[in-house]
């Protein structure tokens, strides 16, 4: 079995929000948005002149919170009371994964993603990440649907704080490291060649334009660099999380993210800054702890991703091993990597952050 899934278009460019009606109208001539109110403002007032322009009717939705699943149903049952045809989702994760979590379960309307961040490949990933109301998470749900455009304004992701680039950077970072030891372990699969091969891709992207990119994005300018960057971020890690083979290959980083995400203390945390000292952990446990890869290490630091804990409450040991504890590795995928995952070693790892300086060059 080998399957990707993509979005049926991807437009890429700076100032794209002023064209964005007339490439949405051939889909859809009502939508309802889903937005947040800096992500609104930050695509305003190009994007609601170009939708008028194009004659297209549409109302506006504030996401409050977490891509819950309250949330989910509120914003499915608004959009039927509507009536609209397409969903027109503009912000970061949350925003897109709510969307795309109602255009899969109602399977007969049209999605535009038009992220206005490049932390994660949430525009482009097959799966909706939910959440509890405090920000845990709860599943990532696969997903059939995918968007039918997604529009990225290069100029408005200029604007944006660049800690969210580092994050997306560290993010898609995530995916080769993450599916490598599965293709090391398993070769001659031709999914897993294509996931990596994607993958590998988003990291030379990195090792040639990351650091002129995040440069780029501190004033606020579109470059080829930030534009290289952009699409790294979203596309190539997109389509890397998008191959599926007969093989369940689930991030190692990205299952220890999960229960970090029940910290309330990292709670400030990006998703991609949870998810880079999450990689130290997997290469501390891939690596027996004995120390972790040195390339990673590097990069992590270069892209200012955590590396250790911030204060906890209550005993830190104590703290630590029931983080350590709270990490479920999916068993049925144990035997697909090159290394053991048990509690013990996890809570090693995580013991490891805290007495060495991993942050310092």
């Amino acid at each position: 079995m080998f399957t990707i899934k993509s979005p049926a278009g991807y437009v890429q460019q700076a100032g794209l929000c002023q064209q964005a009606g007339e490439l949405i109208r051939p889909l859809a001539v009502h939508l309802r948005i889903l937005t947040s109110p800096r992500a609104w403002q930050a695509v305003n007032p190009a994007l609601s002149e170009s939708l008028e322009r194009a004659g297209i009717r549409w109302q506006l939705d504030y996401l409050s919170g977490e891509c819950t699943d309250d949330n989910i149903a509120r914003f499915q049952q608004r959009l039927l009371e509507q009536g609209a045809e397409g969903i027109l989702a503009i912000g970061g994760g949350r925003v897109l994964d709510t969307a795309k979590a109602v255009n899969a379960a109602l399977g007969d309307r049209v999605l535009i993603a038009l992220p206005t961040l490049a932390a994660t490949c949430a525009a482009w990933s097959p799966l909706a990440i939910v959440y509890n109301a405090a920000g845990g998470h709860l599943r990532s749900q696969p997903l059939d649907a995918m968007p039918a455009l997604i529009l990225v304004d290069s100029a408005v992701i200029a604007q944006s704080d660049v800690r969210y680039l580092r994050a997306g950077i560290v993010d898609a970072l995530a995916k080769w490291y993450e599916f490598e030891p599965y293709q090391r372990h398993n070769p001659h699969q031709l999914a897993l060649d294509v996931k990596v091969s994607a993958a590998w891709q988003a990291v030379e992207v990195f090792q040639r334009w990351g650091e002129v990119a995040v440069r780029d994005n501190q004033q606020q300018q579109v470059t080829q660099a930030l534009e290289k960057v952009i699409e790294a971020n979203i596309v190539l890690a997109g389509l890397a999380n998008s191959v599926r083979g007969s093989l369940d290959t689930p991030g190692f980083a990205h299952v220890i993210h999960d229960t970090l995400t029940h910290q309330p203390e990292l709670h400030d945390w990006l998703h991609g800054e949870k998810v880079g000292y999450s990689l130290l952990i997997q290469s501390l446990v891939a690596n027996h702890n004995d120390r972790p890869d040195g390339t990673l290490l590097a990069l992590l630091r270069h892209f200012r991703s955590p590396l250790r804990l911030p204060a906890l409450q209550g005993d830190r040991a104590a703290r630590l091993a029931q983080i350590a504890a709270g990490i479920h590795f999916p068993a049925a995928s144990l035997d697909h990597l090159p290394f053991t995952i048990t509690a013990s070693a996890l809570n090693e790892a995580l013991l490891l952050t805290e007495a060495q300086d991993f942050g310092s060059h």
